[in-house]
């Protein structure tokens, strides 16, 4: 199985095969619908004219990169932080995998190990990076040994909680009843 979201089909395809784009969906999966995380990175590439790579993306002047992000339509409902915060990601991939992604977890011994790295870049706090072990888990097939465990609920097998569930319409829709049923539970908890 693989990641199948409601969005144009190419920017589908760059998720399935580049795990920078991929990872970069992630990072903008935050206070926007996924579709508009997900497919950013694909927008970001035509904008750029091609795909970058981590290396391009860490060392690009940091204006002209919120200037792509901020052209409409924009990338991203905050597109100077999350401009900011790709570069940071970049520059974490550079300093620690060698600019490329897919060490992130291809050379996690475990599941344990691949959340502690996936929860080392900027920006991933403990739910996004169970998310992101669960996405890779679920839709990838990048299953170390634990990587359900280190993915908590996320990691369930029949779980409609996150991204990594989404498969056609009906599990999107699963997905955002359990999201604004969160929300819901949430707000009643601070009432």
């Amino acid at each position: 199985m693989t990641l199948s979201l409601p969005i144009d089909p190419q920017a589908n395809e760059l998720l399935r095969r580049d795990p920078l784009a991929l990872l970069l969906g992630m990072v903008l999966d935050q206070q926007v619908p996924m579709e508009k995380a997900f497919s950013s990175p694909y927008v970001l590439a035509q904008r750029l004219g091609h795909e970058p790579d981590a290396r391009e993306l860490a060392g690009y002047d940091p204006d002209a990169l919120v200037a792509l992000f901020a052209r409409p339509p924009a990338l991203h409902r905050f597109p100077k932080a999350m401009a900011a915060r790709v570069q940071e990601v970049c520059r974490a991939l550079v300093e620690r995998y060698d600019g490329d992604p897919a060490r992130l977890w291809s050379e996690a011994a475990d599941g344990a190990e691949l959340l502690r790295r996936v929860g080392e870049l900027p920006g991933f706090g403990r739910q996004k990076a169970q998310i992101f072990v669960a996405l890779l888990g679920k839709r990838f097939g990048v299953a170390p040994a634990g990587w359900r465990e280190a993915a908590g609920a996320y990691g369930e097998a029949e779980a409609y909680r996150s991204v990594a569930d989404v498969t056609d319409p009906e599990s999107l829709g699963r997905v955002r009843e359990f999201k604004q049923r969160m929300k819901a539970e949430a707000k009643a908890a601070k009432g």
